[in-house]
């Protein structure tokens, strides 16, 4: 029984060795491989810094068409939601009450031109400086007559009282020439005075006339501007005008259209080396570089260029209203639609782009995996900037040249050997 147990025993003993030589071989064919990745450049170069803004579409101008003249609405010219050009005939007012009003003002300032020829009449004039002659002629005589009694007087040749009748008579001669000249400067005053009053007279006339004739004008509405025509506020027959100017259309210029939309002080200081401003903040020659994209985020089909910068920042929201002109030919964009302004506010010079796919975050740090030299796994801790695209602008960690894995991350580690597969990088967006 010994004897069996010990061949028993050295039995199993050959049979391990001899499965142990036959394992060593198995367990070196299944040492792994170095892993593929793929892995991309990083690049130099400069690229755009692009925001996107909320914007909102304004027509500028926008008019309300009201009735000035009070009267009957007898015509509308036009449909709803129309495109109308400037000077277009759209609404016609009852004219009866306003052709009469002309006439009457026509008629006053005929009246007024017959009192203006009355007035300049010199005949009246006339007759009082005939009688300061007259009275002139009287002194001159009176005054005669005293110079020959005087002498003869004295001589004792003629009675006193002769004399003293002469002397009453050139001062009777003196208070006539008096009395008319002052007649004749009554007339002459009264005259002027008349000839003032009837060219005041001519000249309401004139102004009635001209007040007449824009109010008979007003009874002929037409387009302030070129744009599309809204809904029609009041219906054929209504009086309007009445008690106030009636509310009878809106229409909004649309061709082209503006895009309000408030830009971050920040970016604003990037921007705003890239347009030039009047003295009043409109832009001038700006290009057409902004990019809009409607509520379907649908890019819409013109771009657009800066118009106006506003006065000053919002120190609420720390922002500033900027407002750019899209043309609108089709017009397909009307006023009140939302939408986003895309546009380039810096070009960054010499940056270092990184694939975003090669960036993960490990601990609140944002790391990449480069390969280094031997094809080596090595961990790079990266500073990242802006987001250009599907690439980061890294400020600091990674180098132009440089390769980092972007497909493979899962199945390497650092120090790794690996088998790299360079995939070509595409272009950040602009």
């Amino acid at each position: 029984m010994d004897r069996n147990a010990v061949a028993w025993v050295a039995a199993l003993v050959v049979l391990g060795l001899t499965t142990g030589c036959q394992r060593a071989p198995a367990a070196k064919a299944a040492t792994p491989e170095s892993p593929d990745v793929v892995v991309a450049v990083v690049e130099q170069r400069t690229v755009p810094i692009v925001r996107d803004f909320t914007a909102r579409t304004e027509a500028v101008p926008t008019v309300e068409i009201r009735a000035r003249v009070s009267g009957v609405l007898e015509q509308v010219l036009f449909k709803e939601g129309s495109e109308a050009k400037q000077g277009q005939l759209l609404f016609v007012l009852q004219k009866d009450e306003y052709k009469a009003g002309l006439e009457s003002a026509r008629a006053q300032l005929a009246k007024a031109h017959a009192d203006l020829t009355r007035a300049r009449d010199a005949s009246v004039v006339d007759r009082y400086k005939a009688t300061l002659d007259q009275r002139h002629a009287d002194l001159g005589k009176a005054r005669q007559d005293v110079a020959r009694y005087l002498p003869l007087a004295e001589a004792k040749a003629i009675p006193q009282q002769d004399l003293d009748s002469s002397v009453a008579a050139e001062k009777v001669a003196a208070a006539g020439v008096e009395a008319a000249a002052a007649a004749l400067r009554d007339a002459e005053l009264a005259q002027r005075t008349q000839v003032q009053l009837a060219e005041a007279a001519v000249e309401t006339a004139k102004a009635s006339i001209i007040q007449a004739e824009l109010n008979l004008s007003y009874t002929s509405i037409h387009a302030p501007i070129t744009g599309i025509i809204g809904k029609l506020a009041v219906d054929v027959g209504n009086l309007v005008g009445k008690a106030e100017p009636t509310l009878l259309t809106t229409m909004s210029a649309v061709d082209p259209i503006y895009v309000d939309f408030n830009v971050a002080e920040v970016d604003y200081l990037r921007l705003a080396p890239r347009i030039r401003l009047d003295p009043q903040g409109r832009a001038q020659n700006a290009p057409a570089t902004l990019e809009l994209f409607l509520a379907d985020d649908k890019q819409f089909g013109h771009k657009g260029r800066v118009a106006f910068v506003d006065r000053a920042v919002d120190a609420k929201t720390g922002t500033i209203g900027v407002r750019a002109g899209f043309p609108n030919p089709d017009k397909l964009l009307r006023p009140g639609q939302f939408g986003r302004v895309r546009g380039v506010v810096e070009e960054k010079t010499n940056a270092i782009l990184v694939p975003q796919l090669a960036v993960q975050d490990q601990q609140g740090a944002k790391i990449v995996l480069v390969i280094e030299e031997g094809d080596k796994v090595a961990l790079r801790s990266v500073t990242l900037g802006e987001r250009i695209g599907d690439f980061y602008i890294a400020t600091a960690g990674v180098k132009a040249g440089e390769r980092v894995i972007v497909e493979g991350v899962q199945r390497v580690r650092p120090g790794m050997q690996v088998k790299p597969v360079t995939k070509v990088a595409a272009k950040a967006d602009s």
